[in-house]
């Protein structure tokens, strides 16, 4: 059994299984509270991980973190929602606190090699993997193994500059194509009366134009019914996509910015690297199909090096919020079974991992 943990900005997640997606018990799902920082959050796993240790043999510790980590040195680099992290060697302290292997992977890192194990890329050799949610990242997974160890950053599709207009580090698809890009964008063109794209795209992007059928969730849209108008509630991609499926002209011209800035990058990658899928989860991908899958194929269609149109299948994500559980543990995994050499399985060892962990649990308490 591998242990996998996955640390975000409003969430903590502790899970046991298997790399084959086979998990031993329900996952443990803590909330996170940023006023207490990155201390407050290695509490938490302080005090979950010696129960988890007491009911399981652990072999190896997975850890998917929400922002840059150095992989090599199993280290964070920051987190751009909790204070305290910076240079934090996550591996080294969790080695130090329950004696075994650890492997730390950024988020997505982490939820591609999970999609591409035991999710919708299952069985493909070479697999992309994209999440769309306040921002935009990427993952890519050849012959299993997570492509980009040792460099500072890969796959890293949201970063890309849409267009020789894109001057500036902010201008990406990321900008545009994530949740926050989305509400942002719609509310600037509501404050400023824009309904065109921004004037540094190389080229002007088709807009979206008819009223799709998302169901509608208890509301009024109708306070964005115009340049000047002010919604009462904060602007979300959530709310655009309701008042897109309700006719809002403004707003399917948005998402259809969004769908084809990120069409367009996912052409790139497809024209690139040629993988056998390209997997896209997180937030955003979760509006309806009219809304989101459908205008975001068209793009990549139209985009994409031709012989490889029909080459590439894009489908949504599978394994929904235990993505990156599931993933740490398959990297987890992965280590400990390159180098089985260093690690201790017998029992013996095992309950002397469980024996640090008490006593490292029992010093924190003090």
């Amino acid at each position: 059994m591998y242990l996998g943990i996955e640390i975000g900005g409003t969430k903590l997640q502790l899970g046991v299984g298997t790399p084959d997606g086979q998990l031993a018990a329900p996952v443990r799902r803590l909330q996170v509270l940023a006023a207490r920082g990155a201390a407050g959050i290695r509490e938490q796993i302080q005090q979950e991980v010696p129960r988890l240790l007491d009911r399981h043999t652990v072999r190896a510790i997975g850890i998917g973190f929400g922002g840059p980590v150095d992989s090599q040195q199993g280290r964070v680099l920051r987190s751009h929602q909790i204070d305290g992290w910076d240079a934090f060697p996550l591996a080294a302290w969790c080695q130090t606190q329950w004696g075994l292997p650890t492997r730390v992977a950024n988020d997505c890192d982490a939820a591609a090699v999970a999609e591409a194990a035991c999710g919708a890329g299952r069985a493909c050799r070479s697999v992309f993997y994209v999440t769309v949610g306040t921002g935009v990242g990427g993952g890519w997974v050849l012959d299993g193994q997570l492509q980009g160890r040792g460099q500072p950053a890969i796959a890293e599709i949201g970063q890309m500059r849409p267009g020789p207009g894109a001057v500036r580090p902010d201008q990406t698809v990321e900008s545009l194509a994530s949740g926050r890009g989305i509400a942002q964008a719609f509310q600037n063109a509501l404050e400023h009366g824009k309904s065109n794209p921004p004037a540094w795209l190389a080229e002007p992007w088709p807009e979206a134009t008819a009223a799709h059928g998302l169901p509608t969730e208890t509301g009024d849209t109708s306070q964005l019914g115009g340049p000047a108008s002010q919604p009462a509630q904060p602007i979300t991609a959530q709310s655009v996509a309701r008042a897109a499926a309700q006719g809002h002209p403004l707003a399917n011209q948005v998402l259809g910015t969004a769908t084809q800035v990120l069409g367009w990058a996912i052409a790139q990658v497809i024209t690139l690297v040629a993988p056998e899928r390209v997997i896209v989860g997180g937030g955003v991908s979760l509006m309806d199909e009219a809304l989101f899958f459908q205008p975001l194929r068209e793009a990549v269609a139209g985009y994409v090096f031709p012989p490889l149109r029909k080459a590439c299948e894009l489908v949504p994500a599978a394994l929904g919020e235990l993505v990156v559980i599931h993933g740490a543990i398959a990297l987890a995994a992965q280590d400990f079974e390159s180098a089985p050499d260093e690690h201790p399985t017998s029992p013996t060892a095992s309950r002397r991992q469980v024996d640090v962990c008490r006593r490292n649990a029992q010093a924190g308490d003090r």
